[in-house]
């Protein structure tokens, strides 16, 4: 089953590259965010069409998503179509603002739907209602290959296809999606394409010294996430995009060297930083979540800090940074948690919030963050009794597979 709109927005970016509209690219500037992007890119330009923008939001100054900012800086290009990949779904208010600016708004996008979807010409969403398309776990760049497939046809050149697939298996894995079905494939596919890469962002990485240890494929891809992931933002651009996009060798080996240090310098400050919410948990270790932050926490590590207190104490970890007048957080939980669904409960407390449900983030008013915090512990602690028995029931599982 066709995932739903799928063909609509393919066949809409196909008109407006072969007409010559005016066509932005906004995505998140995360590896998914940016692989998607990429992918449409590439597909657009092989078309015969031109991009007049691709613009990724400064999550920690402008907020998550399609911003207030973003539209008054793109207004000048209207009328235009703007592609929104990795984001968008839960701006209702911008989106509505986008398209009074003279915008026609299309979203591409794999997160939650919350109350209602919002006023885009067309969304892609396997999770909206309607959609019968059985896999529901696509990442953002997985449904962009899709619909970059579908524009391209039967004539996609063999190194095209390959070149796309690759985005999407790194963005797959940087996601942290389910290695099954649909993205099974994708990753098998990408990472068979990877050593032969004709991508001088990629080629690099493969004569670093740093990559001979790895044992295989898997190992190489995700020690390049983890390089490309790093936040460092020129013009504009995330390193990863930068990196991944440039057309020499030499210069892509400099921004990866460059990548690679600020990637050890972080490491060891997020260490720092964990260390430190650690001890404030153990002031309170029976609390149903962890929530920590605070104006020292740097807002690129918390999605790491999170991750691994989410996976120390095996519970949800909401953690902030807080800025003069709003704080920006980070989500992750255990699979047998919904955070979306938590702070849906919580969301007069919100400006902003959404992801998926082992991964999410919010925005919210410095005022509000303890109304926020108490809202969710409240939550939480109604749900512990059916959370500790569907762990203990997920224990038992394990246990009879590997007897």
């Amino acid at each position: 089953m066709a995932i739903k709109n799928l063909k609509k927005v393919a066949a809409r970016l196909v008109k407006a590259a072969k007409q010559g509209e005016t066509l932005i690219l906004y995505s998140d500037a995360d590896m998914d965010g940016v692989s998607s992007a990429i992918i449409l890119q590439q597909a657009i330009r092989s078309l015969g069409g031109q991009i007049a923008r691709t613009y990724f939001p400064d999550r920690e100054i402008d907020g998550y998503g399609i911003t207030p900012k973003a539209i008054r800086e793109l207004k000048t290009l209207a009328p235009a179509v703007i592609c929104a990949t990795d984001l968008g779904i839960s701006n209702f208010k911008e989106i509505d603002l986008a398209k009074k600016a003279g915008f026609e708004v299309l979203l591409i996008d794999h997160h939650e739907i919350l109350d209602r979807l919002p006023n885009a010409d067309i969304i892609v969403d396997p999770k909206q209602p309607g959609d019968r398309h059985p896999f529901k776990q696509l990442a953002a760049c997985g449904l962009a290959l899709l619909v970059a497939r579908e524009m391209l046809g039967k004539t996609i050149a063999e190194s095209l296809e390959k070149s796309l697939v690759e985005l999407a298996a790194l963005g797959t894995l940087a996601d942290m999606m389910p290695q099954e079905q649909d993205n099974e494939k994708i990753i098998q596919e990408g990472l068979e394409a990877l050593e032969d890469s004709w991508r001088p962002g990629i080629r690099v990485f493969f004569r670093l010294p740093e990559f001979d240890s790895l044992r295989n494929i898997e190992e190489k891809a995700r020690k390049i996430i983890g390089i490309l992931n790093v936040r460092d933002v020129q013009d504009g651009f995330p390193a990863a995009y930068r990196i991944l996009t440039c057309p020499s060798e030499r210069e892509a080996l400099r921004m990866i060297e460059k990548s690679m240090e600020i990637h050890k310098e972080r490491k060891e400050r997020a260490r720092m930083l964990t260390d430190m919410a650690r001890v404030s948990v153990l002031k309170d270790p029976d609390a149903p979540i962890i929530f920590e932050g605070g104006k020292e926490f740097d807002y690129i590590l918390l999605g790491g800090i999170a991750s691994v207190m989410s996976q120390d104490y095996d519970k949800p970890a909401f953690v902030y940074k807080q800025l003069e007048q709003e704080s920006v957080g980070s989500v992750r939980a255990p699979a047998r948690y919904d955070t979306v669904r938590a702070m849906k409960h919580a969301k007069q407390y919100v400006i902003t919030y959404g992801g998926h449900p082992q991964a999410s983030g919010f925005r919210l008013k410095n005022s509000n963050i303890g109304k926020f915090k108490a809202a969710l512990m409240k939550y939480y602690d109604s749900q512990a009794p059916v959370a500790e028995v569907s762990r203990v029931l997920t224990a038992k599982k394990k246990r009879k597979k590997k007897t």
